[in-house]
């Protein structure tokens, strides 16, 4: 009798295991990148999903490669989610976190030595530059006023403040990756050093702590500031420099 309660305990848990693992075809040179050791494990924790990497040519559920929708650039090439499962559940949910918001920028948060290898599909950053923006600009101006104006001028009202040589947000603004910079700005030297987001960054090693005050965003906040910026003006820099 106790054998017979103890199988049927297992069996859901069991199906229940299955759906949640995803066997992953990946290249040996993404895996040695390391990528995979720093977005597989936020990702398990938001979503409860375990991923198996596998050898290309493997039984898998879905393969990073040449094929199928674009997911993110780095070391020479475009690379593309391509689903054989298309019916597991685990697999439809890391395809939707990896084609997300947050995944992309976790992937893009992958700064080995301060580079940043990766980034997003070079197929989607025209769609990008013109996005309508989901975030709540007036509250990206806020936490913009809170937690970046003790480097940054964010606005007219903040002008000649915070450190001279830092770049005003209207000046970052005005370049053409500026998405990019905002999106990912917590793993630009010198912010990584001093900043977490909520969900996405690791805290700080306790041997490491920050040197100044960290500044701490949810996700929700880091989506607001680029609504902001978004829609604030472009600082006009002049005509560029023409050597005679």
């Amino acid at each position: 009798m106790i054998l017979i309660c103890i199988a049927l305990f297992l069996m859901p848990f069991g199906a229940w295991a299955d759906d949640r693992l995803v066997r992953l075809a990946v290249p040996q040179e993404l895996v040695q990148s390391g990528l995979f050791k720093h977005i597989l494990p936020r990702f398990t924790l938001k979503t409860r999903v375990k991923v198996d990497l596998v050898d290309p040519g493997d039984a898998a559920e879905a393969v990073l490669g040449t094929q199928g929708r674009p997911a993110f650039d780095g070391l020479g090439s475009a690379w593309a989610l391509d689903i054989l499962a298309p019916d597991h559940p685990g697999t439809q949910t890391f395809a939707e976190w990896l084609h997300s918001d947050v995944g992309l920028r976790t992937v893009v948060s992958f700064a080995p030595d301060g580079a940043t290898p990766f980034g997003p599909p070079t197929q989607q950053k025209a769609e990008v530059v013109v996005a309508e923006m989901s975030g709540d600009a007036l509250l990206g101006h806020e936490v913009s006023l809170r937690q970046c104006t003790r480097c940054h001028a964010v606005d007219l009202a903040t002008r000649g403040k915070g450190i001279g040589s830092t770049p005003s947000f209207g000046v970052l603004r005005s370049l053409d990756d500026w998405e990019e910079r905002f999106s990912a700005f917590y793993v630009l030297k010198p912010h990584g050093a001093f900043t977490i987001i909520t969900d996405l960054t690791p805290p700080f090693p306790e041997d490491r702590p920050p040197p100044i005050v960290p500044i701490e965003l949810s996700l929700d906040e880091l989506d607001a500031v680029l609504a902001y910026v978004a829609a604030m003006p472009a600082a006009d820099l002049g005509a560029p420099l023409e050597h005679q």
